[in-house]
């Protein structure tokens, strides 16, 4: 294969990986997006070769206000309902993470102006808890330049998806009670919350970047928001099981 520096051939290259649920052991400089544009170019290419439409988002900030949103395009192959079996050859060393998901009521079309902080939370219509399979295409990871992070999806790997339950606004979303399971291991970190405070407040920012790139948000999206658990590095085949008081609960198999 030949590995320049298009974007289209780094694209083959993490999509190869995924396919063959094998890691990419050499990073060369010409494989890193130059900015972040480029790198949400590699995350719509990715899914073009993989012939797969985009089911959702991941979305998140490591800081609770003012600080930087990321966000990765959800491949609709990999989302997957709460009970399914998914098998580790397919997301090599698989991390677990605890989420809370949106899907909004109505249509977000691209526009000139941005949509309001209002206009978007206004819309929020459904919640549900998630579970998120991290999984790098990369071996050195976590020691990744950002910007190839990003491109590579923000490491998505699958996206495990509880049933849908009208939204609450009065739910408890910056530390929500509850637990979360691999085995008979408790696998929750203390309190348990999300590092961009009010998960909910990254939805303007989505809406706006995907209307701003020409696409619309429909409410068949999955938007999820950031791990309520920090990230779980699995040793092997098992069950993951995760509750979010006031939220059906979601598990997945890992076979």
């Amino acid at each position: 294969m030949n590995q320049s520096s298009h974007p289209a051939n780094i694209a083959e290259l993490i999509v190869d990986a995924m396919r063959n649920g094998q890691k990419i052991a050499e990073i060369r400089p010409e494989y890193v997006p130059a900015d972040a544009a480029g790198a949400y170019a590699l995350q719509r290419e990715i899914l073009r070769l993989r012939d797969t439409t985009v089911g959702g988002w991941k979305v998140g900030s490591k800081s609770t206000s003012g600080g930087p949103i990321n966000g990765a395009l959800l491949p609709e192959d990999g989302l997957f309902a709460s009970g399914s079996q998914v098998e580790c050859v397919d997301y090599p060393s698989p991390i677990l993470e605890l989420e809370v998901a949106f899907r909004l009521n109505r249509e977000f079309v691209p526009r000139e102006a941005p949509y309001s902080d209002e206009e978007v939370i206004s819309a929020i219509g459904f919640m549900a808890a998630t579970i998120e399979v991290v999984s790098s295409r990369f071996a050195a990871w976590p020691k990744v330049e950002p910007l190839l992070a990003l491109g590579d999806l923000l490491n998505h790997g699958a996206l495990i998806v509880g049933d849908f339950v009208p939204y609450d606004a009065s739910f408890p979303f910056v530390e929500p009670a509850l637990t979360f399971t691999y085995g008979d291991e408790d696998i929750v970190p203390g309190d348990g919350a999300n590092p961009a405070g009010d998960p909910r407040r990254l939805l303007p920012w989505l809406v706006n970047h995907h209307t701003g790139n020409g696409q619309r948000v429909t409410p068949d999206l999955v938007i999820t928001t950031g791990s309520y658990t920090g990230m779980y590095q699995t040793k092997g085949p098992g069950q993951a099981v995760g509750e979010i008081r006031g939220l059906p609960p979601v598990s997945v198999e890992l076979i």
